[in-house]
This record gives C-alpha cells, structure tokens and sequence, in this order.
C-alpha cells in the first residue's frame, strides 16, 4: 500500500513523526509537502493528497494540520474521498470499518506524537466491515452526485 502524506505548517512536525514512523513500519509513501514551517494554505496540501487518492495514485492518505479541522473539510471535498478527523484511537478503527475513510486526518496541536503513532497504526490496520456499512457509504457517495 502506498499512502499520501501532506499537511501545512501547522502540521510539518507531526507529518514527519508520522514519516520515520511509517519508514520504520515498510510502509511507502508520497510525501506530497509543506516541506517547513512557513505558513502556506491547509486546502492546497488538503487537495493535492485527496486528489492522490481519489485517483488510485495513492491507496489511502493521512493529512495533518494545526487542529485537522480544516483540512479534513477541504480534502472532504474532493468527489470520493472520506477523510475522518480522529483525536483517539477508537475513532480511527471505527473509521475505517463503518466509514471505509480514505483519508486520516490529525491535529498536530491536538494529539501529541505517541497519541497520534496509535492512531496511524490503529487505522491503518484497521479493515472495512462491509455488511450494513456498505450501504451507508453508498449513500455518501451518492450524496456526491446531487
């Protein structure tokens, strides 16, 4: 699996936490920037990764930002992403097996790096359930046709 890594200033030192921990894990990624802490715009790195991953580029994303509010509503934008605001761990294994979330996304500000290396791993371990959540996310993804 392939994932996309982005995130803006707010969430530089986080995103390369995440980095070395993936890198450690034989996890590949794309890392799609901000490469400092120079203030840039959160939607800019929000689009670039779920553009990533709407395309089959990237299987799944993780965006990270000062709270992760905002960018989990920009990249929420793109047609076919899921992206998922996770501050615990439960959240993270409920989001990939009832939402199937494409993106995880995280606030640097929020969760501090051993919380948030428990997340990652929680979601990205964690398996879609299908059954009834199969016809919920359909009816997400239909709500992108409207």
């Amino acid at each position: 699996m392939t994932l996309a890594i982005g995130s803006d200033h707010g969430g530089f030192h986080l995103k390369e936490t995440i980095k070395q921990h993936l890198e450690a894990r034989g996890f590949a990624y794309r890392d799609f920037g901000t490469c400092s802490t120079t203030s840039v715009d959160y939607p800019d790195f929000a689009q670039t990764v779920a553009q990533a991953v709407a395309d089959g580029e990237c299987e799944r994303g993780i965006l990270i930002c000062g709270t992760g509010v905002g960018i989990s509503i920009a990249a929420n934008k793109v047609k076919g992403i899921r992206a998922a605001l996770c501050h615990d761990v439960f959240s993270a294994q409920m989001s990939r097996e009832h939402n199937d979330a494409n993106i995880l996304a995280l606030g640097e500000r929020v969760v501090g790096p051993g919380l948030a290396l428990m997340i990652v791993d929680t979601w990205l371990t964690a398996k879609f359930a299908g059954g009834r959540h199969e016809q919920r996310v359909k009816k997400i993804t239909a709500l992108e046709q409207e």
